[in-house]
Formats: structure tokens, C-alpha cells, sequence
């Protein structure tokens, strides 16, 4: 770049990013009944669809989600400390939420379906302000998480990249390369998708929404 011209950056997006380890054993415990029952509300749905298609499947491209996690004693431990780090990353992207409290809206425990297909189209989490996924079972031959350039206007008018491979300003895609233990938070703004998972190692992982709400004085 000409050297009299000055290069600043705005607008970002932060994501991040921390590697807890001590946290993969206990959830898997405690999230394997959860799958399972998930699993066992999905047979009916998979029977019904065989019997449309005339062909077994199995699990082909289905997700087994849980029900809510929030207020199940066995993940207080790991929602308090997602708690913590809320509190520290509203604080520096910049917001004053003196008046403000955080809420959880949403945290499950999600797998692939073990014949491979699962996925995620691109989409965001309305109504939440911060997302993450804290990766349970995953290696390098399952899916992962893409983020979206949430700039609309840019990607409006956006111009062929030298090298798609190569992170630059111009990026309107980014990946992580994730391993259990994992976990990644965002503002809930974000667009993401998962890519098509080839359903040869297991692929779980925990859901999470927080919502900041104004405290108002009755």
C-alpha cells in the first residue's frame, strides 16, 4: 500500500475463541441421555419417511437436537462460566450495560445423524445478542462452522478474491478449524452455516443464546 496513505479499521466483527478441555467429559455424560431421548422422538419421523421414500436411510441428514439445557443442574457449572465470559465480552466490544441484564433464551445439545448429511443452512439468531457452540464430538473428517461477512452493502458490490484461501478485507467467509472441547462465541448478528457432514466420526455440540434485556423499574 502507498505509504501516504493511512490505514485504519472499523466495523468489525469479534469472535471468540477458547479451548476448554475440562468441560468435554462431564457434558458428554450428561448429554448422552438427552441424545438419546432425541434420537427416540426422531424414530417415528425416520419410519414415516422411509415408508414415503421406499428405502432405509437411517438418519440421513437429520439433526437430533435436546430440549433446553438451561436450569439442568449438570450444566450449571458451564453456564456460569459462559455467564462470566458474556459479562467480559459485552464489556469490550464497547457496552454499557449498567441497566441491562444478561438472559439466557436458548442453550440445547445438537448431533448429526450418524449416516452423514447433517447440516446447517446460513442464518442468524434473532431477538439474542450473543450465539456460540461449545464442540463436544467433532474432529477434522466432520462438519464445522462458517461465518458470514455481515456487511450487507459490501456484499452488495463484492469483487473476486486473489485467493480464496488467504483472510483478508475482502473475505466475505471464514472457518474454524474446531476439535472437542472448543468454544466459540459471537454477536448473535452473525450469519453461520454448517457444512455437509460426511457422517464418519460423531458430530455434537452445544447450542448457545443469551439475550441482553433493559431492567425496568415497576
Amino acid at each position: 500500500m502507498n505509504e501516504n496513505i493511512n490505514f485504519e479499521n472499523y466495523f468489525a466483527s469479534p469472535i471468540y475463541i477458547a479451548d476448554l478441555p475440562e468441560f468435554v467429559k462431564p457434558l458428554n455424560k450428561a448429554c448422552d441421555p438427552l441424545i438419546k431421548e432425541a434420537k427416540k422422538r426422531n424414530e417415528p419421523i425416520l419410519k414415516e419417511r422411509e415408508k414415503l421414500l421406499k428405502k432405509k436411510i437411517g438418519d440421513f441428514a437429520v439433526s437430533h437436537h435436546s430440549t433446553t439445557l438451561i436450569n439442568l443442574p449438570e450444566f450449571k457449572t458451564f453456564h456460569n462460566y459462559i455467564d462470566r465470559r458474556a459479562v467480559e465480552i459485552f464489556d469490550h466490544m464497547g457496552y454499557d450495560l449498567t441497566d441491562y441484564t444478561i438472559k439466557w433464551s436458548e442453550s440445547w445439545v445438537q448431533e448429526f445423524g450418524k449416516n452423514g448429511g447433517g447440516h446447517h443452512e446460513g442464518h442468524i439468531h434473532y431477538n439474542t445478542h450473543l450465539s456460540g457452540f461449545y464442540f463436544l464430538k467433532c474432529s477434522d473428517r466432520t462438519s464445522y462452522p462458517v461465518f458470514h461477512d455481515p456487511r450487507v452493502g459490501k456484499l452488495m458490490s463484492q469483487l473476486p478474491l486473489k485467493n480464496k484461501q488467504e483472510i483478508t478485507l475482502g473475505s466475505d467467509q471464514i472457518n474454524y478449524k474446531i476439535q472437542p472441547g472448543i468454544l466459540i462465541l459471537f454477536p448473535s448478528y452473525l450469519e453461520h452455516h454448517f457444512v455437509v457432514d460426511p457422517g464418519i466420526d460423531p458430530f455434537r455440540f452445544i447450542h448457545i443464546n443469551l439475550t441482553v434485556v433493559k431492567n425496568y423499574i415497576v
